[in-house]
Parts: C-alpha cells; sequence; structure tokens
C-alpha cells in the first residue's frame, strides 16, 4: 500500500462540513467501462500470466479469457442479456470465477447460490428473482431444484466451442452486474441489487487505494453468496494480479490459513473479522509477503500487535452499498480504551449520522448511518415497497433523485473526524460475518408443530463471542429436542441461520411495556437447554478434561458426553481453539476434520486416548514414562 493511500485512508476530517464525504476517485476510459473489459484488458496484454488457482486447478489469463467466453456464447444463444439474471449453482471454485465472468460478459447479471443451501430456500430464490439461466456442473447440477430455468453444464460446455467473440456493446453503467439475497425481517431472504457502475466505483477505488497490480497474489476465501467475494475477485483480475483459493480445510483456521499465504505469497486478503482478531495475535515469519490484511463484516474489537509485518484496515459496508462504504487503516498505537473505527468514506460516497428526524448529530452523538453517493443499490429484487422504505430520498441533495440508504447502523463521529461503530437500532445480527435477521428464523421456527411460540435472538454473554439462541415454549404435553427443531430449520435455512442452542422457558419475561424483556432471558445452561440425548457426565481424566475444554469454550458450566460441541455453539473459529487447547494439555495434534468427525465430548475423549497410545508406544520406555508424568492426571485410565 503506497503512503498516498495510507494518508487517504487516515486522513482526519476535523473541520470538513457534514456529512463525511470523500473525493472523486479518476474512473476507467470509456473503452475499458466495465469489468469485462478491464480483464479482457490484461489477458490481451499478459496473456499466460497466471489469473485464478485451487491447488492444481490453474488458468492463465488466455484461459480465463477462452473459458468465460464460452459460457458467454452459450449465454447469449438462450437469451442471456442485459438485465436477464443467471444463477450460478457451484461452490467457492476456479468454476464459480469463470461463470461468473461469462456472465457478465454476455452483458448479465449474476445470482450466487451456494449448493450448501437447503433446496427449499434454492427453489425460492430462483423463484423469487425469476431466473431463467442457471450455470452448474456435472457434479452439482442433479442437486439443482427443477423449475422453469434452463440449465447450463459449465464442464460439458466447455469443449464445444474452441474460440467466440462476445458482443456486451449493449450494457450501460446501469444495468445489473449482480444480485445477492441477504436475511430478510419479514420472514423471507431479499435479492440485492448492484450495477455495473457501483461495482466499478469499488474496483476502481480499492485498486488506486491499495496500489494493486500484476504482482499481486491476492486470497479468495469468501463464499460467493458473501459480498466480500466480489471485493476479491474483480479488483484483483482487473488487475491482473493473480487469485489463490484455499481449500476450505485450512480457511477457518488461523494457523493453518497463515502459514498458506505465507506459503503462498499471498500480498492481499480479506479475512471476516472474527478469523482476522485471531491472526493478527499469531507470530508471523520473516517471509511472509502479505502487506496488506483486510477485515469487516463484524465489529473488530483488537487492535493489532506492534511488529505486525501487514497493515489492517478495518471496512464496513451493507451489501446495499456495494460490499464497501468506508474504510481506515487500524495502528497499533491507537487508544485501545475504544473500538477501532470504521475509517472514512471511500470514493464517490457520503455518510450522514442522523437523529430520528434525519437531522445531523454533532460530533460524539451516536446517529443512525446513511449512506449515499455511487455505490448504492438500485435496490430490492421485485420488492418496491421494501426498497422505498430502506432507500429514502436525500434531504440535503437538491437532486430529486439522489437516495440514502438508511443502514439500521448506529454511528458515531470520532474527534479526529472517521467514524465509530456502534450497534443497530433493531435486532438484525451478524454473527462470523453473516447477516441474519432473527425474526426469519423465529418466522421458520414458529411452524415447528411442538411450539407453542418461540423467540431467537442473538446473546453476547463473552466480548465478541455471539451466538445464535432459540427461546422456545413447547406446547402443553410436547417434548420436543433439539434435532426435532434443527431439522425443521435446516430444511428452510442456511446453517449460519439455524441457531446455536435451544433453551426450554415457561414464558418470556415481560416489561412493564408487555413488550419481551429480552436482557431477562435466562443464559443458556445444562439445565435448560434442549438435547436429543440425555446428559451423562464425564468419568474418566481425559473426559473431565475435554468437557471442561468444550464447556469453556462454548460458555456453558458443564456439557455431557453425548453433547455435540457443534450443536451446542461451537464453530470452527473455536474448533481452532479446541485444537490449540489439546496441543497443549494433551502434546496432540488434531485437525479441525478430525474434530468434525469426532465432535462429541465422548468421541473426542476415545479419539485422544488413542492418539495418546499411539504416540506412547512409538517411544522408548523411559520416553514414555516422561510423557505419562508430564500428562498426569489425563494418563491414569490409559
Amino acid at each position: 500500500m503506497s503512503e498516498t493511500s495510507l494518508n487517504s485512508l487516515r486522513a482526519a476530517v476535523s473541520g470538513r462540513p457534514l456529512p463525511v464525504s470523500s473525493k472523486t476517485v479518476t474512473q476507467p476510459s470509456p473503452q475499458e467501462r466495465f469489468v469485462p473489459q478491464l480483464i479482457a484488458a490484461r489477458a490481451a496484454a499478459t496473456p499466460n500470466h497466471l489469473a485464478i488457482a485451487c491447488g492444481n486447478d490453474m488458468l492463465s489469463y488466455a484461459d480465463l479469457e477462452r473459458r468465460s467466453d464460452q459460457i458467454a456464447h452459450r449465454l447469449q444463444q438462450f437469451g442471456g442479456g442485459p438485465e436477464t439474471l443467471v444463477g450460478i449453482y457451484l461452490e467457492r471454485s476456479v468454476g464459480h470465477v469463470v461463470s461468473a465472468l461469462g456472465i457478465l460478459k454476455a452483458g448479465a447479471a449474476y445470482l450466487p447460490l451456494d449448493p450448501a443451501y437447503p433446496a427449499q430456500r434454492v427453489a425460492f430464490m430462483l423463484n423469487d428473482a425469476d431466473v431463467p439461466l442457471v450455470v452448474s456442473g456435472k457434479h452439482r447440477s442433479a442437486d439443482l431444484p427443477t423449475g422453469r430455468w434452463q440449465v447450463i453444464n459449465v464442464d460439458s460446455d466447455e469443449s464445444q466451442v474452441s474460440h467466440v467473440s462476445v458482443d456486451s456493446s449493449t450494457v450501460n453503467e446501469d444495468n445489473l452486474a449482480y444480485v445477492i439475497y441477504t436475511s430478510g425481517s419479514t420472514g423471507d431472504p431479499k435479492g440485492v441489487q448492484i450495477t455495473h457502475k457501483s461495482l466499478l466505483n469499488l474496483v476502481t477505488w480499492h485498486q488506486q487505494t491499495f496500489g494493486v497490480g500484476p504482482d499481486d497474489r491476492v486470497a479468495h476465501l469468501a463464499n460467493p453468496t458473501f459480498d466480500a467475494a466480489v471485493w476479491e475477485l474483480w479488483p484483483a483480475l482487473a488487475a491482473g494480479a493473480s487469485v489463490f483459493l484455499p481449500d476450505d480445510a485450512i480457511r477457518n483456521e488461523p494457523e493453518r490459513l497463515r502459514d498458506w499465504l505465507v506459503a503462498e505469497r499471498i500480498t492481499i486478503t480479506f479475512v471476516p473479522t472474527p478469523l482476522a482478531e485471531r491472526m493478527i495475535a499469531l507470530e508471523w515469519p520473516s517471509n511472509t509477503a502479505l502487506r496488506t490484511m483486510l477485515t469487516g463484516a463484524d465489529t473488530l474489537r483488537r487492535y493489532p500487535p506492534p511488529g505486525l509485518p501487514f497493515a489492517l484496515v478495518n471496512n464496513y459496508g451493507p451489501t446495499e452499498c456495494t460490499v464497501v462504504a468506508s474504510s481506515g487503516l487500524i495502528r497499533p498505537d491507537a487508544n485501545a480504551d475504544g473500538l477501532p473505527s470504521i475509517g472514512l468514506p471511500i470514493a464517490n460516497t457520503e455518510i450522514y449520522i442522523l437523529d430520528d428526524q434525519m437531522a445531523q448529530v454533532p460530533p460524539g452523538a451516536r446517529g443512525e448511518i446513511y449512506i449515499g453517493g455511487v455505490a448504492l443499490a438500485r435496490g430490492y429484487l421485485n420488492n418496491p415497497a421494501l426498497t422505498a422504505e430502506k432507500f429514502v430520498r436525500n434531504p440535503f441533495s437538491s437532486n430529486p433523485n439522489s437516495r440514502l440508504y438508511k443502514t439500521g447502523d448506529l454511528g458515531r463521529y470520532l474527534p479526529d473526524g472517521q467514524i465509530g461503530f456502534v450497534g443497530r437500532v433493531d435486532d438484525q445480527l451478524k454473527i462470523r460475518g453473516f447477516r441474519i435477521e432473527p425474526n426469519e428464523v423465529s418466522s421458520a421456527l414458529s411452524h415447528h408443530p411442538m411450539l407453542e411460540t418461540c423467540l431467537v435472538v442473538g446473546r453476547e454473554d463473552a466480548p465478541g463471542d455471539k451466538r445464535l439462541v432459540a427461546y422456545v415454549i413447547p406446547k402443553p404435553g410436547s417434548q420436543p429436542t433439539d434435532q426435532d427443531l434443527r431439522s425443521l430449520l435446516s430444511s428452510q435455512l442456511p446453517a449460519f441461520m439455524v441457531p446455536a442452542i435451544f433453551v426450554r422457558i415457561d414464558s418470556m419475561p415481560l416489561n412493564s411495556s408487555g413488550k419481551v424483556d429480552r436482557t431477562a432471558l435466562p443464559p443458556p445452561s445444562e439445565s435448560n437447554i434442549l438435547r436429543t440425548h440425555s446428559y451423562v457426565a464425564a468419568r474418566k481424566p481425559i473426559e473431565v478434561k475435554v468437557t471442561s475444554i468444550l464447556a469453556d469454550l462454548v460458555r456453558m458450566k458443564e456439557i455431557g458426553l453425548n453433547d455435540n460441541f457443534f450443536l451446542m455453539g461451537g464453530n470452527s473459529l473455536l474448533g481452532a481453539q479446541v485444537i490449540a487447547q489439546v496441543r497443549d494439555r494433551f502434546g496432540i495434534e488434531l485437525s479441525l476434520l478430525s474434530l468434525f468427525d469426532h465432535p462429541t465430548a465422548a468421541e473426542l475423549s476415545s479419539e485422544i486416548e488413542q492418539l495418546l497410545i499411539e504416540k506412547i508406544g512409538a517411544l522408548s520406555e523411559n520416553e514414555a514414562k516422561d510423557l505419562a508424568a508430564h500428562l498426569t492426571p489425563a494418563m491414569h485410565d490409559i
């Protein structure tokens, strides 16, 4: 990152009239005004340069152009063009990137669909968006829900055409580029429409601010249904950089991800906030090529330590504002008494902090964050009422078409003019980077026949450790288990929207106004959570240690041998802490995959015991005695 770019991120705006806004940046020439043209220019200049790699699956820029042209040609044959929304039913992969670029080349817009989502949710999005075409692969198309959409097989179509020319001259800056669905407060997800103009603004700002060029090696970690993937891919490829995809086993484990970033000589990466907080606390080797770690999607609570070999940049932006609305460098020597700021608005963006009457608040006062400028989405797909509610007329502009997005986030102006994030005006949550409307989860759960009523809330019983918790009142005579409730939700919602814990209560606590008093809801405990299996206490010393480790991490006083770590609030980040504590207490190296394979306390204890036996069996008698003594009392039961 250049010194000029850093200065632009940390520049104070003291004395600047509200709202906070940013200067305009230079846009590309008219001949290269959209992402496909920018990538094509890079391919023409450096055809053999590596464009994208996922293990042994590697494409040069010439390969990327050829394969994406073939997809674009096929889409145009089926009528795909401007304002046509095309689904992509593929996991994060080289094929997904090729497909997205091919859709953009055809002049159409892409809609990412996660094959891990329940079929019911995928079908809802396809029908809600009125999608006529879906790009998929041989190994995925069989799982795609049936409907009126035509399926284009990215695998079989590759060999049908050796060279094609694609005409995208009819595309203009106001046409759709992509749509991403987010959780909806009314019970259904909603599609956010982003245009080429907004996407190009993000690409240009990012390239100029972070100095992205052909020599850069950029990581692509995000699920394509998360808008951070947009940010990872298009600025890098439009600059001629090389994009690298780690496998899923790597991208959620801090130590393994660090080692991968170092081994692949990655120079720029986005890392979701909870994972970034873990990674900046690690030791980094002297040969680290990383110069910029971008983070966002949740509240950053930690400052980078002195001596970190790369810049940490905190970013903020709803999906409705094309990924990033504000950005700021976080210094190690910043005031650690407060949360790190979310920086300043990016190029061609304005941020207002307003009170209930849409009047600007003074510096230091909290208010709702409103965002204006080029980055704003067109609105919600096929939902004019919600669009009108959230995208309001800008009262500070003389242009009658100028709009502001009402974010629902609370913020304040800091003394140096940067923006501080405060919280939410409603119940919307960000958990591990995913945006969740608890009302959508409650709406789905309320249809379970065993429940009288329910309420889904976010709990943060420890700073930075947010969990989705469902409070349920069963119907008289009903005894639902957590598996009963999970099965219903898993058939309708993505895994990240299924509550970590289900708590049984007799009645909802009410305040003096007759509304539910969320602060009076009891914390999850061994006595009130729903289980599929009966509680079985730990007996052996290894089991006692393992249950203690797991209970501490999921914020429970006790957990039983039959309790599943991932169904008690555990996740991949907490799983990495399990692995670290097992290493410290037992001297055993586990992988996250092993934890997924042995998720209950009983299974994990048995796995550790077997590994210890194998380890001791490979040692001499004296070494085995030394190890057993070191691990006492864990070894007493072996």
